[in-house]
């Protein structure tokens, strides 16, 4: 098993190998797939091929500087994206204890106590005073 192990790492020497965008076509792959189980469309069967492929590609890809520049593009769309989905997530989990309010100035997003009624909250960024009002 050893000797195996050493042809894999000799073979895959510089070449690109695995990133959060193989991931990411991974998982759009399994989705493919389980979409053609329920509909049996050779439009999702090509896609499906079409994702495997680059996959394969970016994996055993030589230029690791053009791999890298496309995973950086994936991540700058990606990492907005993840955050909004955590920031909701948390915002359900403590929906009983804090609301979330943006600064009007900043734009930052602030995790304030569940008090109800009319607030001064001083934004501990830019230091701007602005009125909160907190229903329920």
């Amino acid at each position: 098993m050893g000797n195996f192990k050493e042809k894999v790492a000799r073979f895959m020497a510089g070449r690109y190998g695995i990133d959060q965008l193989y991931y990411a076509l991974i998982g759009i792959y399994f989705v493919l797939i389980v979409a053609n189980a329920l509909f049996h469309s050779a439009v999702i069967n090509i896609l499906m091929w079409a994702v495997l492929v680059w996959v394969i590609f970016r994996t055993f890809s030589r230029n690791v500087y053009k791999r890298r520049l496309e995973n950086e593009k994936f991540m700058k769309i990606w990492n907005p994206m993840k955050a909004k989905v955590f920031l909701t997530i948390r915002r359900i989990k403590e929906i009983r204890t804090h609301r979330f309010r943006k600064c009007p100035h900043c734009k930052v997003i602030l995790r304030l106590p569940h008090r109800t009624g009319k607030h001064t909250v001083e934004c501990p960024c830019c230091h701007h005073d602005f009125k909160v009002r907190i229903l329920w």
